[in-house]
């Protein structure tokens, strides 16, 4: 399931791109799978000995283009491992509100990204996550050890990477059908994942991702606007920038 979307992104075979936080490599499996190169960087080390996994099981069954290249590195998004103006891409998929420092986390973001550079950034929607954190407290930090720490506005979002350096071009929503999801777990606890409502919406939404009918679809894009889980920012480095964003 992606929340980036692709088409608008525009990588091109060869682009080399960065999934920072990857988490289970959703966002990294398709960078690759389109033929350019992949860097899929994470905290935790079980998360990455997954994406090599199957990075390795997608070269072995041919799935990406011939000459396309991967790698995993385990690393912290405050203090980025990378060079300046490295990578032509980043995603960074529902990462940012789990980061105490995300200032910090913006101007390397913005570091590493090459001059001309587009960078899709994804975080929980306010209205349907501060509907989750109203629900539980068991949903979020500091109740939840490494979970969210901050709802973020559109105009939040954007400011803190225009504050970085980068100049937004534009926003979407994603994943309305997933919000009430949320809202349940939320309302039966987190972790009661045996709840029957549960299960009988999990079940819905894994028919949807899998079979995609047009009725969802259309439902899900209509409602995107006003109860999409995930908002979506795209911002790039200037082509002028000729001095590393610092903090």
């Amino acid at each position: 399931m992606l929340t980036v979307n692709f088409d608008r992104l525009g990588l091109k075979p060869g682009d080399l791109v960065l999934d920072m936080g990857a988490g289970a490599g959703r966002h990294a499996f398709e960078v690759y799978r389109r033929g350019a190169h992949i860097v899929a960087l994470d905290y935790s080390l079980a998360d990455l000995k997954d994406c090599s996994g199957l990075f390795a099981a997608m070269e072995d069954a041919g799935e990406a283009p011939a000459g396309t290249h991967w790698a995993t590195v385990n690393g912290d998004g405050t203090g980025l491992p990378f060079g300046d103006d490295t990578f032509d891409y980043i995603i960074c998929s529902e990462v940012m509100e789990h980061i105490p420092d995300d200032a910090a986390a913006a101007r390397e973001l913005a570091r590493v990204l090459k001059p001309g550079g587009l960078l899709a950034v994804t975080v929980p929607t306010f209205l349907p996550e501060r509907i989750c954190w109203a629900l539980s407290e068991e949903y979020h930090a500091p109740f939840v050890p490494g979970g969210h720490v901050r709802i973020f506005t559109e105009v939040e979002l954007k400011n803190r990477f225009t504050t970085a350096g980068l100049v937004p071009e534009g926003t979407h929503h994603a994943h309305a059908l997933h919000s009430p999801y949320w809202w349940l777990k939320c309302a039966v606890g987190p972790t009661n994942d045996d709840n029957p409502l549960v299960q009988a919406y999990l079940k819905l939404l894994t028919w949807d991702i899998m079979k995609a009918p047009k009725l969802t679809r259309w439902t899900e894009k209509a409602l995107n606007p006003v109860l999409g889980k995930s908002l979506v920012l795209y911002a790039r480095k200037p082509a002028n920038a000729a001095e590393p964003v610092r903090g």
